[in-house]
């Protein structure tokens, strides 16, 4: 872990490229936030690769106290989930980049389908848009962390699209531009800002997608 100044009240930890430790150092260092065992602190932003620790203005960073709390709680044989939240998200696979995906890896449009489906995909952060969590799934070896970037970026997804790409899957919470391949859509609301909190995701919340298609079939017998 390298340790970076953000101004006088705040710390960045940098993890190298390292999504299971920045989630063990936010757990942790959230916990002892709570518990009264690291004072002050008022914000924990973890990213792909980092984690930020805000403190209060003028209390300055307490880093001998975040450094005390990761050695005491972060260890390599931690299985504790980060969180009990799971959201189940019921998709439409009927994107227009699901044959373009499949092709890509080879298969067929139903194992693509498949491959998205049979993990759980964790929200690593919140990034981009309100509401937009980047996903990444407990399963390592999912063949759709092999699929990349769109080559030319769409100037308009619909909201409630589900894509992936670069290692994550995502739901698009509202109509924006964006470059990542579009496997379906989902009618699930992902931001409200009169709800608390307005984001249906947070960092840690454990996500399970559902094949519409299935589900229908299913109520029809």
């Amino acid at each position: 872990m390298n340790e970076l100044p953000a101004g006088r009240d705040a710390v960045l930890l940098d993890f190298d490229d390292d999504p299971v430790a920045v989630r063990r150092a936010q757990r942790a260092l959230r916990a002892a936030s709570e518990a009264g065992d690291l004072i002050g602190v008022t914000e924990i932003v973890p990213s792909a690769s980092t984690v930020l620790v805000q403190f209060e203005l003028g209390v300055g960073a307490d880093s001998l106290g975040i450094h005390r709390v990761l050695r005491g709680a972060v260890t390599d044989d931690d299985t504790t989930p980060d969180t009990d939240d799971e959201v189940t998200i019921e998709v439409h696979y009927d994107g227009a980049d699901l044959d373009a995906v499949a092709t890509t890896l080879g298969c067929g449009v139903g194992d693509v389908v498949a491959a998205h489906t049979a993990t759980r995909w964790r929200v690593q952060f919140m990034g981009f848009a309100p509401g937009f969590g980047y996903l990444v799934p407990e399963d390592a070896d999912n063949p759709l962390l092999r699929i990349g970037r769109r080559a030319q970026p769409r100037t308009r997804v619909p909201a409630g699209a589900v894509a992936v790409a670069a290692g994550y899957s995502a739901i698009y919470p509202r109509t924006s531009p964006g470059g990542w391949h579009l496997l379906g859509r989902t009618d699930i609301h992902l931001w409200d800002e009169t709800a608390n909190p307005p984001s249906l995701l947070a960092p840690g919340t454990l996500v399970r997608f559902i094949d519409a298609a299935r589900s229908d079939a299913g109520e029809s017998r």
